[in-house]
């Protein structure tokens, strides 16, 4: 009967907890084993962030395409279809603008921001002083502070924060666990808790994987370059190019010690080979990356450049001729009672008065070339003086219009 009593009383929750806690820990502590001392740690740091904000704003309701944050944080104007409406290019730009906001509360967040990442460090605080382990006072605090109330942005903030100042990451990596929070989670705590680990493992996990990518990109690039000359410095550049994430020629140039032009070559012979990819094909402040940056350079608006043969200015404007409504041409011949349907009223006019223009035509050639005149030797009258004028009305007198003209006595 007490055995009875204790299992009714222990929360039902109690082993999915554990096997979420076990789980997360161990995630988090392979993805920081792999993170020590790694030489490609920054670049890691800036695909990580990215990342991190597409699934944030994700359960906030906003899709979002990382690689439309990488080319706001550069300064870079968004390629996108001719064919999208307005209401579209604004959605896609409100998307942009809500993850660099997202951005910017996790790097760098404004005074105001820091003050209530300040407070929401303050809160988590205070629920890590009931003594539990980090990760559940994380899962914990993340929770009450929701429950009562609190935006999102902050604590995601003091998370990541959290995770550096006990030990758990030696490096500010973003895992916020942003799946916790999707409309169809229950929010109840002894199904929340869980699904918090949960996703903090699986963030884990996908961070791990990302800096395997990351490594198998390297290794790529540096197999490709292999077996040049000593003095070369194209290892060096795919060292650095690993290392950071997008760099220009000038950084490279001031990395390697050599000269910008140099630099420029290094970087061009590169792409050319197909170990980098260049993300804003301009003339000036070109940015590079190694070859997993490409989806970057997809999302890139590039910049204007006028068309061959064309001067300065905007285009001119084609004005499109209404036709009127007319009905289009039919596919498949007529029969007789549709050719009644059409109206031929103007076109007997029409046609004698090209007939009129192209026997004009042809008088005024036969005159030049076989040119009259009573006297040569005195009149310098110019020869086209002397031909008959072209008039494009038919007299009233004709009956029809495919008589022959009345002969102009030359």
């Amino acid at each position: 009967m007490l055995d009875t009593l204790l299992r009714q009383s222990r929360p039902a929750t109690a082993p999915a907890l554990t096997a979420a806690l076990a789980e997360a820990a161990a995630a988090i502590a392979r993805l920081d084993e792999a993170l020590d001392n790694h030489p490609l740690r920054t670049a890691f740091l800036y695909r990580a962030r990215l990342d991190a904000v597409r699934r944030q704003a994700a359960v906030d309701g906003k899709l979002i395409d990382p690689w439309h944050l990488a080319a706001v944080l550069q300064g870079l104007r968004l390629r996108m279809d001719g064919a999208l409406r307005i209401i579209d290019r604004g959605e896609i730009l409100d998307a942009a603008r809500h993850a660099l906001m997202l951005h910017q509360w996790i790097v760098a967040p404004d005074f105001d921001e820091e003050g209530e990442v300040q407070q929401a460090e303050k809160h988590l605080a205070e629920v890590a002083a009931a003594g539990d382990t980090p990760l559940l006072t994380a899962a914990r605090g993340v929770h009450a502070w929701l429950d009562s109330g609190g935006a999102r942005p902050p604590i995601r903030a003091a998370l990541v924060r959290f995770w550096t100042r006990h030990k758990i990451l030696r490096v500010a990596v973003p895992v916020t666990a942003a799946a916790a929070l999707r409309a169809e989670a229950s929010f109840e705590p002894s199904a929340w808790l869980p699904a918090f680990l949960r996703a903090l493992a699986a963030e884990a996990a996908d961070g791990r994987q990302l800096l395997m990518d990351l490594e198998r990109v390297w290794f790529a690039a540096r197999s490709a370059v292999a077996g040049r000359r000593r003095d070369s410095h194209a290892a060096a550049a795919v060292d650095v190019l690993a290392a950071v994430p997008l760099v220009s020629a000038t950084t490279l140039a001031a990395g390697l010690g050599v000269a910008v032009k140099t630099a420029i070559r290094l970087l061009d012979g590169l792409v050319a080979a197909g170990v980098a990819v260049e993300v804003t094909r301009r003339s000036k402040r070109r940015l590079f990356g190694l070859k997993g940056m490409a989806p970057l350079g997809a999302a890139v608006r590039p910049p204007y450049r006028p068309e061959p043969g064309r001067g300065r200015g905007r285009p001119p404007i084609l004005t499109v001729e209404d036709d009127g409504g007319a009905p289009p041409l039919p596919s498949a011949p007529l029969t007789p009672i549709d050719r009644r349907q059409f109206d031929y009223s103007d076109l007997d006019h029409w046609m004698a008065q090209m007939d009129q223009a192209i026997r004009h035509a042809r008088q005024t050639l036969s005159a030049l070339a076989r040119p009259t005149r009573e006297n040569a030797s005195v009149s310098n009258e110019p020869l086209d003086t002397r031909l008959p004028a072209c008039s494009l009305d038919i007299p009233a007198d004709r009956d029809h219009p495919d008589e022959p003209p009345v002969p102009v006595p030359g």
